[in-house]
């Protein structure tokens, strides 16, 4: 399992896990500060920008409502999706 930095992945819990399942279960842990290596990063980046630009929400369902098109515009656009990938930038 590929995961960040974050405390919680070196949590008692997690170590616990790990130990009993440590014929199946490995974690790689990738390096801090590396962006390029985190595509999830240039989604939230993209939402928080790009979501409410066309109205700003007045309440949770048009927030709601503006996440669930702006996760469709993605959806049909791969390309854009392909370029939170590409550690060229």
């Amino acid at each position: 399992m590929i995961v960040d930095n974050l405390k919680v992945h070196y949590a008692y819990i997690v170590k616990d896990r790990l130990n009993e399942n440590k014929n199946s279960i490995e974690l790689f842990f990738l390096s801090s500060y590396s962006l390029e290596l985190y595509p999830d990063e240039y989604l939230n980046c993209d939402v928080k920008a790009n979501a409410n630009l066309s109205r700003m929400p007045r309440n949770k369902k048009e927030l709601k409502n503006n996440l669930f098109n702006h996760m469709k515009m993605l959806y049909r656009t791969p390309e854009r999706i392909k370029k939170y990938f590409d550690i060229r930038k």
